[in-house]
């Protein structure tokens, strides 16, 4: 089952910290055929008098790893990141299609990829080490035993093979209107192609949305100091 790690974050109860520590995403930036993707259908969720994340102000980002992070840590973090941008060029991203969760979270459908994969497992591994390590699990995570050992290890269950990429449209919904909408969007599905462009940091709320942008670093053509595992 789908467990969008803002989900997550929202449910996910904080330790006594030695340091101070906010919830950062790391997050892939996409062209903008895929950001028109997202506004278009904004668009139409607004004429049924539902708003997006996109027009609340939101950036369009596709997380590649989310969890806390000592506020101490901003600095390594950052020159992780900014070594793994310089290392990967641009790739392609496809959109196709709307996922909607039991509890009404709407997303648009990102289709996986080995490049994006990669480049997920890649900051996971890369930052994971920075990460607060006090965060517990939280108690609803009993119900999904197969994801917890991902939690206990990386701090988050949506890493490596539990990697479900998408773009985050609503949460948690409580509109009449969303069945209609659900139902016109899967009889056209909404797509794009596109790229990723570039990974960013930062400061998310309790639905995973940027609320403080820390850094963005635009992906470079690998030069000859990146090595190639």
């Amino acid at each position: 089952m789908r467990l969008p790690v803002s989900i997550l974050l929202a449910a996910l109860p904080v330790a006594v910290h030695a340091q101070p520590s906010e919830s950062y995403n790391i997050y892939a930036i996409p062209s903008r055929p895929v950001v028109e993707a997202v506004a278009k259908v904004s668009d139409t969720l607004a004429e049924a008098g539902m708003t997006s994340f996109h027009r609340q102000g939101h950036a369009v980002h596709a997380t590649l790893y989310l969890t806390r992070f000592p506020t101490s840590a901003e600095s390594a973090l950052k020159a992780a990141v900014a070594r793994i941008a310089r290392c990967q060029a641009p790739f392609a991203m496809q959109v196709n299609g709307i996922e909607v969760t039991p509890s009404n979270w709407v997303f648009l459908h990102v289709q996986p990829s080995q490049a994006l994969q990669r480049l997920a497992d890649t900051v996971t591994l890369a930052a994971e080490p920075l990460r607060d390590h006090s965060v517990e699990a939280p108690a609803w995570m009993a119900a999904y035993p197969d994801k917890l050992p991902a939690f206990q290890r990386y701090g988050s269950p949506n890493v490596f093979m539990q990697y479900q990429p998408h773009l985050s449209l609503l949460a948690d919904e409580k509109s009449p209107e969303l069945a209609a909408f659900v139902a016109a969007a899967q009889a056209q599905p909404p797509q794009a192609s596109g790229e990723v462009t570039g990974i960013g940091i930062g400061v998310t709320d309790a639905n995973g949305q940027i609320v403080r942008t820390l850094a963005e670093y635009p992906l470079q053509a690998p030069g000859k100091d990146c090595v190639t595992p």
